[in-house]
């Protein structure tokens, strides 16, 4: 099964949420990855890359592009965000006919302070221990 994590840039919460999932993966048979709708700019943020350290969570690589061949792949598909419009998904050439897609809604972190950051890493980590149960 492949899950792919999307979110505006892949720069944090995509991230989070894939590097999270990786970690307490066990089963080989669940693929994971995430991408970005729009392109991002690098550096990774300082404070959020420091935050995500507290759980165990490292965030590098360079955020990935959904591709249309990334895209016909996929079995689920989250997205860990509240402003990815949804519009890629309107072509359903691209898309498997069983394709799931689950909207998680979490808002970006705008003034970057340090009680927000953990607090959006809590609801992903959140949502991912309880995705995780459920396909186990």
């Amino acid at each position: 099964m492949y899950i792919l994590f999307v979110c505006k840039h892949n720069m944090f919460r995509s991230k989070i949420a894939e590097s999270y999932f990786r970690q307490i993966n066990k089963n080989k048979n669940l693929k994971i990855g995430s991408a970005w709708i729009v392109r991002g700019y690098l550096p990774l943020d300082r404070d959020e890359v420091f935050a995500s350290k507290s759980f165990g969570i490292k965030l590098n690589g360079k955020p990935k592009r959904l591709s249309i061949d990334l895209l016909k792949r996929q079995d689920l598909i989250f997205i860990v965000a509240d402003d990815v419009p949804l519009n890629f998904l309107n072509d359903r050439r691209y898309v498997k006919p069983t394709l799931k897609v689950v909207k998680w809604n979490i808002k970006d972190n705008p003034d970057k302070g340090e009680d927000r950051i953990l607090k959006i890493i809590k609801q992903i980590v959140l949502k991912v221990n309880n995705l995780y149960t459920k396909l186990n």
